[in-house]
């Protein structure tokens, strides 16, 4: 009987999803199909257009490494290893994961991998398709580099609020066209804060009040919005190239980042190059040199004098989470009516009404004298009669010790893992002997594979927990 088959297709940039590559992948890995003999269902041909290689979250691959999770896909074909990935360490964790679950890889333009040497081979294809990947990035940076410094302004992202970015032709290169609907708001919003004083926030809640529209005519007008209209240097008619570069991850989470555990992804960060390495492009300006750098003064201005940096530290400032609507508590102040005195509160951000969305939370402020002094009480009390936590580590132990929840869920879990293995040999087995048609079996092994990953999930979570109890214990005895 035929073996069944999946095709994987990638190409990672516009022209060649103009250019129809990701096609021609995939009609030659179909003839390749028909000529080995592949039964190929329809909705077993998994593309991902315009995404890199050099990531693994990628629309049809998630959709491909679920259904081999299932156990439901035998084989897969793919046009190159560089197709399935440009980063060779992520080559090898596909390529394992597949293994794993029993489906194997197969490449049209690559050896087999039968014997070692083919294997070093395929590796050495690999690591090739990385080094290809750098050297290609490479050039990119340096040629966009060089279009910059020419004045080219199509190295830029899209056109800030105002213009209108006009396409390359043959005729012209690719520029920025002032649209006056916008332009007139940019040079009202400068005319605001330089020559009237106002404030980012009065000039957000005077354009939302007069009800001019944004660039995409659905939002509203906020702070940021603003705030990055003012810094931009394009309204003086000096558009800057290579303003940032990309930067290595900091190991520093934020709070959101450790609820998700060690393994929570991030967003690839950037680093600000110095002012003198930018590469400024000519455009049409929208305000006069003078207004630009006044509004930047009165900015360096507000950042240094701005009421939102704390004079006073609180004890719980930035650790506090809203019971009601899980958003934090920032601290806030206020003048006592007829006196010089200010009090101080946690407040939930969620019962703020500048949102577009509004309020979405009642809790009542927090006096942050009264929280802070009733949390440092029962920290005191804790410093100073150690005995009340070696009595809380010994009430978890004896718990730990008479029940054993944890432990007894672990054992029941390993029994049914391995039952399920079992299960999976016999049918294969059976199968093997011709006691069962190839289609009972594809029936029955995916949702085995499914339960049995489930149990080893939650399995891995007991056994966390288990560390953590045996953690508890060596503090009891070093006590």
């Amino acid at each position: 009987m035929n073996k069944t088959a999946a095709i994987y297709a990638r190409v990672s940039s516009e022209q060649q999803k103009e250019q129809n590559t990701i096609a021609s992948q995939t009609a030659a890995l179909r003839d390749y199909a028909r000529a080995q003999q592949y039964t190929l269902p329809a909705e077993w041909v998994f593309e991902d257009e315009g995404y890199s290689g050099s990531v693994l979250t990628r629309p049809g691959l998630e959709r491909l490494r679920d259904l081999i999770a299932e156990g439901a896909i035998e084989t897969v074909l793919v046009y190159g290893p560089d197709r399935l990935s440009r980063n060779y360490a992520y080559q090898v964790i596909l390529l394992e994961e597949f293994a794993r679950h029993g489906t194997e890889v197969v490449f049209l333009n690559a050896p087999a991998a039968d014997t070692p040497e083919q294997r070093r081979l395929l590796q050495f294809q690999g690591m090739n398709a990385e080094y290809e990947r750098a050297q290609i990035a490479e050039r990119c940076r340096r040629g966009k580099r060089h279009q910059a410094k020419a004045g080219v302004i199509k190295v830029l992202s899209a056109a800030p609020y105002g213009y209108c970015y006009v396409k390359k032709t043959e005729a012209a290169q690719a520029y920025y066209q002032v649209l006056e609907s916008e332009a007139e708001v940019v040079r009202k919003v400068f005319a605001l804060y330089t020559a009237e004083g106002l404030s980012i926030r009065a000039i957000v809640g005077r354009l939302n009040a007069e009800s001019i529209p944004t660039r995409s005519k659905k939002a509203q007008w906020i702070h940021a919005t603003v705030w990055g209209m003012l810094r931009n240097w394009a309204y003086q008619g000096r558009a800057c190239f290579g303003k940032s570069t990309p930067a290595p991850p900091t190991q520093r989470l934020n709070r959101i980042s450790r609820q998700k555990g060690p393994y929570s992804r991030r967003r690839p960060l950037k680093r600000k190059r110095p002012r003198q390495e930018w590469i400024a492009i000519p455009v049409p300006a929208l305000v006069s040199k003078e207004t630009f750098e006044l509004a930047q003064e009165r900015l360096e201005l507000n950042r240094k004098l701005s009421a939102r940096h704390t004079k006073q530290p609180s004890v719980l400032q930035g650790l506090l989470v809203c019971d009601q609507c899980a958003y934090a508590l920032c601290r806030v102040s206020t003048h006592a009516p007829g006196q010089q005195l200010r009090y101080c509160y946690y407040r939930c951000l969620g019962s703020d009404h500048r949102p577009p969305g509004g309020r979405v939370c009642h809790a009542r402020p927090v006096r942050v004298d009264q929280l802070d002094q009733l949390v440092w009480e029962q920290v005191w009390q804790l410093l100073n009669h150690p005995e009340l936590i070696r009595d809380e580590i010994e009430r978890r132990l004896q718990e730990h010790r008479h029940r054993s929840p944890v432990q007894q869920r672990q054992e029941k879990l390993s029994k049914e893992v391995a039952r399920i293995e079992q299960q999976t040999d016999k049918l294969i087995d059976i199968y093997q002997e011709e006691l069962i048609t190839l289609e009972d079996l594809r029936s029955r092994v995916p949702e085995l594979k499914k339960r049995q990953l489930a149990l080893e999930k939650e399995l891995e979570s007991l056994n966390l927990q288990a560390v953590e109890q045996s953690r508890l214990v060596e503090m009891n005895v070093s006590m």
